[in-house]
Parts: C-alpha cells; sequence; structure tokens
C-alpha cells in the first residue's frame, strides 16, 4: 500500500474530475484549487531550518537543467550527423527535441499535482504503490551512476588528450572521481546553480572553438552526405546518441523539489529547450559539414590536435559539473530516503554531514567502476539511452499523463489527441529500449578496443 494517501479530488467524479484532469494536461488556471496540495513535500516547514533546501528561482533551475544536460549530449550529435546524413538527422533531432519539451512540461505537472514527488521513486509509488517505488527508485540510481560514469569517461579522454597521454587512463580517472565528489558535498542545489552557469559558459566555449578549428581546416569537407546509405544497426545508434542529448528529465523532479515555487517549473524548462535545441542543430550540423564522415565522438577530438587541446581545456569545468549536478540528485535521493520525515536532513550535525558524505563517495565510487569497465564513449551512451533515458525522457511521461486522466482519455477532440500523443510517447520509449539494448550490445560485443580497466589511451 502507498505511503501516501489519495489526493483529494483524485477520486471525484463527473464534472470535478474532468476540471481536475484538464488542469493537470494544460496547466494553472482558474479551477486550480480543485486539486490543492493533499500532503507536504519531502522537505516540509523549512522556516527554521538551519538547511534550506526550498530556494531556488526558476532561472537558477533552468540553469542547473542546462549544465545537466548540455554537456557530454552535444559532444556525440556530429558523430550520429555522420550516421544518418543531413536531412534525416535535422529532422529527428528537432522533432525529439520538441517531443521532450512536452513530456518535461509532464513532468512539471505530474509534480504540481501531487506535490511529494522529488524523484521518479516517488512518482512510481503514486503510479503503483510499493512496488512501483522500489523498482523506479533502482532504475533512476542505476541511470544516475552511469551518466556519472560517462561524465568520468569523458574526463580520461580530456586528459589523455591534453597530455598526450601522460600517464595511465585509470589514474586520470581516480582523479576525477576525487574532483567530482569534492564539487558534490554542498548538500542544497542552490549553491550548485552558480557552477552550472560556469558549466555552461565552458561547454558553448569548447564547442564554439572545435566550430571555428574545423571551419578553417576543413578535413571533410567534401566527405559529407544529405542522406547516408547506412544500415538499421549504425542508424539507430545514431538516434540513440541523439536521444542521450535529452536525458535530463531523471533529475526534472529534484530540481522542481527545490524550486521556491514548483509552478514556475516550466520557465526553467523553456529556457533548458530554447538553448539546447538551438545550440544542439547548430553545432551538429556546422562541425559534421566541415569535419566530414570521420567526425569524431566526443566531436572535440575532430580538430586539429592543438585546437582539441585547448578545447577540452575549455571543456573541462562542464565534464567535471554537469557529471556532479547529476552526482548531487543521486545523492539526494539517497539522503531524502533516508531522513524523511525527520529533522536530521535540516541540521549541520555529524550525523546529517557524515551521511551526506559517505553517500556521495559510495556513488562515485560505483560510477569510476563502470567508467573504468566500458572505456568507449559512444558505446556507454548507447547502453544508457537504451536502459534508462527511453523512458524516463519519454516513455514515463506518457504514461503519467495517462495516469493523471484516466476517465476522460477520450472526453472531447482535444483530449483523443492528447491521448494519442501520450500513447506514442509510452511507444517511442519502448521502442528506443528495446532497440537501443540490441544496437550497444552488439557494439560492446564487436568493438575490440573496449579493453576494461586498461590503462591504454581512449582519446
Amino acid at each position: 500500500m502507498s505511503e501516501y494517501p489519495v489526493p483529494y479530488g483524485h477520486e471525484e467524479s463527473g464534472r470535478e474530475k474532468d476540471l481536475a484532469a484538464d488542469e493537470a494536461s494544460f496547466g494553472r488556471d482558474e479551477k486550480k484549487d480543485l486539486n490543492p496540495p493533499y500532503t507536504q513535500d519531502a522537505f516540509g516547514d523549512e522556516e527554521f531550518a538551519e538547511v534550506k533546501y526550498k530556494t531556488l528561482r526558476w532561472w537558477q533551475c533552468g540553469l542547473l537543467m542546462v549544465a545537466e544536460t548540455v554537456s557530454l549530449g552535444v559532444l556525440s550529435l556530429p558523430a550520429a550527423v555522420a550516421g544518418l546524413g543531413f536531412v534525416p538527422a535535422v529532422i529527428i533531432l528537432v522533432t525529439l527535441g520538441i517531443f521532450a519539451t512536452y513530456t518535461g512540461y509532464v513532468i512539471g505537472q505530474f509534480k504540481n499535482r501531487y506535490p511529494q514527488v522529488t524523484n521518479m521513486a516517488d512518482a512510481g509509488e503514486v503510479l503503483a504503490g510499493k512496488w512501483g517505488r522500489e523498482f523506479l527508485g533502482v532504475a533512476q540510481m542505476l541511470f544516475f551512476i552511469f551518466v556519472m560514469a560517462s561524465h568520468l569517461l569523458t574526463f580520461t579522454v580530456a586528459m589523455n588528450t591534453l597530455t598526450n597521454h601522460g600517464t595511465c587512463s585509470i589514474v586520470f580517472g581516480v582523479v576525477g572521481m576525487v574532483v567530482s565528489f569534492i564539487l558534490c558535498l554542498p548538500r542544497t542545489l542552490e549553491k550548485m546553480s552558480w557552477l552550472s552557469l560556469v558549466s555552461f559558459i565552458s561547454i558553448f566555449s569548447a564547442v564554439m572553438i572545435c566550430m571555428i578549428g574545423v571551419g578553417i581546416e576543413k578535413p571533410g569537407v567534401h566527405n559529407t552526405e544529405a542522406v547516408v546509405n547506412t544500415n538499421l544497426y549504425h542508424g539507430f545508434t545514431a538516434v540513440t546518441n541523439i536521444v542521450f542529448a535529452f536525458c535530463g528529465h531523471a533529475a526534472f523532479f529534484g530540481l522542481a523539489a527545490e524550486l521556491k515555487d514548483p509552478r514556475d517549473f516550466p520557465k526553467g524548462l523553456c529556457l533548458l529547450q530554447g538553448i539546447d535545441i538551438s545550440l544542439y542543430l547548430i553545432a551538429a550540423v556546422v562541425i559534421y559539414r566541415f569535419g566530414g564522415a570521420d567526425v569524431k565522438s566526443p566531436a572535440l577530438g575532430s580538430a586539429s590536435p592543438i585546437v582539441s587541446k585547448v578545447a577540452y581545456g575549455i571543456a573541462l569545468p562542464t565534464i567535471l559539473i554537469a557529471g556532479v549536478i547529476y552526482g548531487h540528485v543521486a545523492a539526494k535521493y539517497i539522503y531524502v530516503r533516508i531522513f524523511r520525515g525527520t529533522d536530521r536532513m535540516h541540521k549541520r550535525d555529524f550525523v546529517a554531514i557524515g551521511s551526506w558524505v559517505g553517500i556521495a563517495l559510495v556513488l562515485w565510487v560505483l560510477a569510476w567502476i563502470i567508467a573504468s569497465a566500458i572505456p568507449v564513449f559512444s558505446n556507454l551512451l548507447s547502453l544508457i539511452t537504451a536502459l534508462f533515458a527511453s523512458w524516463f525522457t519519454y516513455g514515463l511521461s506518457g504514461i503519467f499523463w495517462l495516469f493523471m486522466n484516466k476517465g476522460v482519455w477520450f472526453k472531447n477532440w482535444r483530449k483523443i489527441a492528447l491521448t494519442g500523443l501520450n500513447l506514442l510517447a509510452v511507444a517511442v520509449g519502448a521502442v528506443l529500449c528495446g532497440m537501443g539494448l540490441w544496437v550497444s550490445g552488439k557494439a560492446l560485443h564487436d568493438n575490440p578496443s573496449s579493453d576494461s580497466f586498461s590503462c591504454a589511451s581512449n582519446a
């Protein structure tokens, strides 16, 4: 049985049920009082708390979303364009970006309807009780740890590039793990929001340098195509890399939970999606246009050795900080679950601080192990997309909407259209998961350079 009571207004019938469902689909309006919050959120009343969590403004939330989404994803996109060609890649990228905007909006509406939800596990409990909570809780933790691992892996690639493989790759991985752990120690997201601004400036500058460098050198300017003659395996691998670029949704509940007003979440979402779709489109097309079919993944390696080193050096902050935000949200899930309902999470005593430090350390050690075990960037992204991003970005949002609007799916033409759209989201999630597991499994099996725990350079 769920830990939380059935929300007021959720089981009403007739006119009130229709109004509440309409509100969940289309945002706040004059009828919002029909479905008021029915339980306090995870952080409770913080008026006299030592440590306050609900302090984010909408633009700070938006910056955090930009930092955790617009990072490694953009570095894989030029190779995705090379795998599909200009026309299919641009169509798929824009379509998936717009679709991700809608599914992110649904997550915000689900948070408004159920104020106690601070992560995917809480959402799972609303959907399916105790078992739903445990299933989605484990899934989201695995996703966060895998994404943290992808950032550590990219850090080793960057350091190998900068130092010409100056030492064992495992050493670089350990250094990245220690630095990420230290940056993860603040317990509130407000203190992380300024780091997120540094992260965005870092990745934007690095991508611009790479575009300029590739544009001047033009190493593959005569080796590009509007449509590439590819096969299902290579084509779908490119699609999974595009999906990964929009995979920040798993952290959205945690970010919205620390907003001063969770209803401001759509503003932050629009800031994120406006920036990421624009940057992704420009970077992917320009770097492929001049880099050609042999463009690297991560894309910063496509420029000359000197320009690549400069770009990787400037990108180091985002390589670390974006992973740290995922690590913070992952640690916060465990921390809140342990101390929920007590005032311990608001304290600065030895138990509270020691618990946070211990949780963060364990998570980053696990991430380092995965990064060392799967040392090929594109293969790791494909695996993450297949297992997790397919559902967290698309499939689960469709399920959330169908759950909130249960009983009124076919009430009118607008509802029918939205029902079809959200059923499509579930179908997209299922296809991406099934096909993605096939292509990532095949890539891991076939790649002869994917030796685990190797000192060899992965640049």
